[in-house]
């Protein structure tokens, strides 16, 4: 489908004319407050600011050896806040819900039993003698095949839909955690101490020559997107308009959540699971850009995203002096969060 069909279809103000129907997020009342293009600019100031203080603030010993540690984990930030936020964003608009998050469809639970097979199998010490980007490779490798399979495998048959496809997710990934805690059960409490310290995150203890190849994969990621931004906005009307539109829904949808999951994988392998992280991100997305448009709410993903972890990690190392704590810190808070928009939205 050509994008200008997308991009130059103007909103109609009466009955929807042929060819013609309203831009996602279009305001009947017109548009209020700062526009988004303002508002992308104002939180982009605001995260230089954030990354500026956290940089060079309250450095303490080895000025070298303090920035070279905080460009390490500001680089692990900035690709957990992208792939995070705008994975997140991208997959509720592909299943139309605000509520859902990637960690739906078992990221979290696989990565926690590739960890837990590994020490069962091998011992504690195996886990971080095999630490590097093979590591990782494989790990990120084995998350996006699970997705595909289950992708190809719901999405092949003649009753394949989203609703299928995120029930198993569901499902599969009770499973896997279930059988993570069963052997978990088993292990040595040295083993488990050390399987412990890898089930949360971990934005600390990212290794610097591992960001590069996800710096490439977020990247990509991005540039798909960011090209297909437009294609998102018309999955916001649904399957029905955005097929009559001329869009191939499955394909696009398909295409999507493979995205979603290369992104999602690479940031679990890399900082750990953050469950509701993204979500908290995406609500804040969603709430700051004011309209629907994907050029301005996924970017705003990012910077949302990015700005939460800047603030909150200056705060736990110089305020509160728990630098370790901040991704249980937003687990909690994400949680919460998380609770309170379900009440108040009142279902699923």
């Amino acid at each position: 489908m050509p994008e200008s069909a997308v991009v130059q279809a103007p909103a109609a103000s009466g009955p929807a004319a042929p060819g013609r129907f309203p831009r996602p997020g279009a305001s009947k009342e017109g548009r209020r407050g700062p526009s988004p293009r303002v508002r992308l600019i104002v939180v982009g100031g605001a995260v230089v600011v954030a990354a500026l203080c956290f940089l060079f603030l309250f450095v303490k010993g080895s000025f070298d050896f303090a920035i070279e540690r905080r460009l390490t984990l500001l680089g692990a930030m900035v690709v957990a806040a992208f792939a995070q936020g705008v994975g997140t964003v991208v997959f509720q608009t592909v299943t139309h819900n605000r509520l859902l998050t990637p960690s739906l469809m078992g990221f979290d639970a696989v990565y926690s039993l590739m960890q837990t097979l590994m020490v069962f199998f091998f011992g504690g010490a195996t886990l971080a003698a095999t630490d590097g980007l093979a590591k990782l490779v494989v790990q990120t490798a084995l998350m996006v095949a699970f997705t595909t399979v289950l992708f190809r495998w719901l999405f092949s048959g003649p009753t394949g839909s989203l609703h299928v496809l995120l029930l198993a997710g569901v499902v599969l990934g009770v499973a896997f955690q279930s059988l993570s805690l069963f052997l978990q059960r088993m292990l040595a409490p040295a083993d488990y101490d050390v399987l412990s310290a890898r089930l949360f995150g971990r934005l600390g203890s990212v290794e610097a020559t591992h960001l590069p190849l996800a710096f490439a994969v977020c990247a990509a990621a991005g540039l798909y997107l960011w090209r297909r931004r437009y294609r998102l906005d018309v999955l916001l009307l649904g399957r029905d308009a955005a097929t009559g539109l001329g869009l191939n829904h499955r394909g696009e949808l398909t295409g999507a959540l493979i995205v979603v999951s290369l992104m999602v994988a690479m940031s679990t392998a890399l900082v750990g699971p953050m469950t509701f992280f993204g979500f908290i991100a995406a609500l804040l997305a969603h709430q700051f850009s004011g309209t629907h448009r994907h050029a301005v709410v996924l970017p705003m993903a990012f910077l949302t995203g990015l700005f939460t972890l800047l603030v909150g990690q200056f705060t736990m190392e110089h305020i509160v002096y728990a630098s370790g704590m901040l991704t249980t810190v937003i687990e909690f808070l994400g949680g919460v969060v998380f609770l309170a928009y379900l009440f108040k939205k009142g279902t699923l």
